[in-house]
């Protein structure tokens, strides 16, 4: 099998049609933007379209990068069979010239090898998990551990395209500026947006830590404070147990509407946030955002070329400590992390990313 991107290069530049297999996360969604904006700088003719599912195509649904959406439906048993022919079928019909695969599990594989495309570009097979390694046609060459964008460019490099500037183009539509006009209009104070929770219970801070961090942002920083990320039971358990632990006058702001969220993390003047989709979204927008890393690794999934100074790193097992960039995960590594330790962070992201309130 070629481990070369000379003959991708040569494919890339007589492509007319290129397809991007990621179909989850938020956080994955927002590190593929650079991706399709680096594709569509170089060569603004070849239609790009994403295959990705529901939720995270609301983040993304009018971006002017991607000319079109396959949606994937999560499904069970039999109707994942049907949902997974259904969009081969669809994939198939388009006859794509080249398809990238950006993700490795193995429902997106098995998307990425029935695509039907004569070349399949995926990773090399130290990383290829999940037997992606199997439906690939070609392989970006092996590389050391590195941050997960610095990851997803490597694709774009193999195919000759220049990667930098790196960019998100995540922006907010006519409505919703006005709808964030009128949020915001009712703070009297700069926001601070604080994320409580993530669906990976060893990433979350503990509530009674949040409840003080809270208090501190209002009475010593001058911060209004609200709450905010999604409906999910784990995030609405541990809001409760916050706001039922502080005397800060927080607005519980979690929600489903994930366009809504984009709005409140853009207007904010500082986020606080675990390693989650929504501070990978605030980094993208070019919102201060403080970084809570414990389990996983702020070298690899930590803000991007910005706000690095910001992160709080608990995942060090003691000041200082030099681990390299790797996917290990840290159980207890929240813990460590101090009201202490946030509070010298969002002092200097007001004293250096913010300024004067």
């Amino acid at each position: 099998m070629p481990d070369t991107c000379a003959e991708i290069r040569a494919v890339w530049r007589r492509a007319r049609r290129v397809c991007i297999v990621m179909l989850s996360a938020i956080g994955d969604a927002v590190h593929v933007l650079p991706v399709v904006n680096a594709l569509k700088r170089d060569r603004p003719d070849v239609d790009i379209t994403w295959v990705i599912q529901p939720v995270p195509h609301l983040l993304v649904q009018d971006h002017p990068a991607v000319d079109r959406f396959v949606l994937f439906h999560r499904r069970r048993g039999m109707d994942l069979v049907g949902e997974l022919v259904r969009t081969v079928r669809l994939l198939r019909e388009e006859r794509y010239d080249l398809v990238i695969g950006l993700q490795v599990y193995l429902k997106a594989g098995l998307l990425f090898g029935a695509s039907g495309a004569p070349v399949r570009l995926g990773f090399d097979r130290a990383r290829a998990r999940d037997l992606q390694w199997l439906f690939a046609t070609h392989r970006i060459p092996r590389h050391p551990p590195q941050h997960v964008q610095d990851q997803y460019l490597e694709f774009v490099r193999c195919m000759g395209v220049a990667s930098d500037p790196v960019t998100w183009k995540l922006e907010l539509n006519p409505s919703e500026r006005e709808a964030q006009v009128r949020i915001f209009g009712a703070f009297k104070k700069p926001v601070c947006a604080v994320v409580v929770g993530t669906s990976k219970l060893e990433k979350n801070w503990l509530p009674e830590r949040y409840a003080r961090l809270l208090e501190m942002l209002e009475d010593d920083f001058g911060f209004a404070t609200i709450l905010v990320g999604g409906p999910s039971a784990v995030e609405r358990e541990l809001a409760r147990a916050v706001l039922g632990l502080t005397r800060a006058g927080t607005r519980d702001e979690l929600g489903d509407d994930l366009r809504r969220l984009v709005c409140l993390l853009a207007g904010s003047s500082l986020v606080i946030s675990p390693d989650t989709g929504p501070l990978h979204i605030a980094r993208a927008l070019e919102t201060p955002v403080v970084g809570l890393y414990g389990y996983t690794n702020p070298r690899r999934t930590g803000p991007y070329r910005r706000f690095e100074d910001l992160v709080v790193d608990g995942y060090a097992r003691f000041q200082g400590e030099p681990y390299p960039v790797s996917m290990e995960y840290r159980r207890g590594g929240m813990a460590r992390i101090s009201v202490a330790m946030v509070a010298e962070k969002v002092q200097r992201a007001v004293r250096t990313h913010i300024g004067s309130l």
